[in-house]
């Protein structure tokens, strides 16, 4: 898939912006502050209704502004053309496809594709597991269809337990929603570990270009709960202990996954900068697998490129993307060695106080 036209008002610093985006590369260039980071993050938000920078909803929405928008013209590969957005105000988000209202956003999201390697993707290494988690959802999300409707199955029998928990309530009345947040945690971890099983397979191909120092990599996937147990009679054991903490402490919602490397078995082995391309080849590898799975690549964003990594390693993240069909946004405050040489092809957009010109 590709963004044909992406259109933005009162994201952040940029009140008002309209590109035409090219089929494969576009490079947006500019100062620091520009807001060459925001266009990146609108295109980011039409695929996992979040944005990958910390801070509340509220501070997506420009400065003095009740509302904030971002619309996506996207192109499939079986030549379907869908027009999504999303507008944040104070009620909430709102949905778009094609002018009507979805029933929800896992429609609009499922239109758009977007993987991304930005500042702080190594956290994706070295932080906590919710960003793991989310990681790994969204990718199965892609792949198996009912994988949003049982999490959201799952987070309602997952909050309406805890709150039972907080008020002291029998086991009695814990039952049916142990019940079914068992039986959506089976289903969901499933899924997990067959995505991981598959994505694991190209996650070493692309280790072994970025990272070949290192060895062999191996993917570690942990439930949520006692490995080998089954997770209702860990709810049961462990009912007291979450009745006295207010919460519920095994389940789908602490699950993880790490990297160990053959010459570099803990995390605390890696530098920063191979934690940035342990991250990066996470989202190469997953774009990978999107591409094989669903016969078409996503978006894939590379924020503040020249700073992240050396002009070896760019240039080898440009030429592996270069070989492959998908459509790439990048930002930086100059243009990247490689796509600098003649005969190197990309859009090129010059961005300044929010404003966005087309250059080539």
């Amino acid at each position: 898939m590709r963004l044909a036209e992406l259109r933005i008002e009162n994201l952040r610093n940029v009140a008002s912006a309209q590109i035409e985006l090219g089929p494969r590369v576009n490079l947006f260039l500019g100062g620091n502050g520009a807001g060459k980071t925001s266009l990146l993050e609108a295109a980011y938000l039409l695929s996992h209704g979040r944005s990958f920078r910390s801070g509340r909803h509220e501070t997506l929405t420009r400065i003095g502004q009740e509302s904030m928008s971002i619309f996506g013209r996207v192109q499939h590969a079986d030549g379907s053309e869908r027009r999504v957005g999303m507008v944040r105000s104070r009620s909430g988000w709102e949905a778009r496809i094609d002018g009507r209202t979805p029933e929800g956003m896992i429609e609009v999201l499922r239109e758009a594709a977007v993987v991304c390697f930005e500042p702080g993707s190594h956290d994706l290494i070295a932080g906590p597991g919710e960003g793991r988690r989310r990681f790994l959802d969204w990718g199965v999300f892609h792949v198996e269809p009912e994988f949003g409707v049982v999490s959201r199955r799952f987070r309602r029998a997952l909050k309406q337990r805890n709150a039972l928990l907080r008020s002291g309530t029998t086991a009695r009345d814990l039952a049916p929603w142990d019940a079914e947040l068992v039986a959506c945690a089976d289903r969901i971890d499933d899924w997990r570990r067959h995505y991981v099983g598959l994505w694991e397979i190209g996650l070493a191909q692309v280790l072994g270009d970025l990272l070949p120092e290192l060895g062999a990599v191996d993917v570690s996937y942990r439930s949520g709960w006692l490995a080998g147990a089954r997770l209702q009679d860990v709810l049961a054991e462990r009912v007291d202990r979450d009745r006295a903490r207010g919460h519920t402490g095994a389940g789908p919602h602490r699950a993880d996954w790490s990297i160990a490397f053959e010459r570099a078995p803990q995390r605390e082995h890696l530098s920063r900068g191979q934690e940035k391309l342990c991250a990066l080849a996470c989202a190469l590898s997953q774009a990978a697998l999107f591409a094989q799975l669903r016969g078409e690549w996503p978006v894939v964003c590379l924020d503040d490129l020249a700073s992240e990594l050396d002009r070896e390693h760019q240039a080898a993240v440009l030429s592996w993307l270069d070989a492959v069909e998908a459509q790439v946004l990048i930002t930086g405050t100059e243009r990247p060695t490689m796509l600098a040489n003649p005969g190197a092809t990309a859009r090129t957009f010059h961005v300044e106080q929010g404003q966005v010109a087309t250059l080539l």
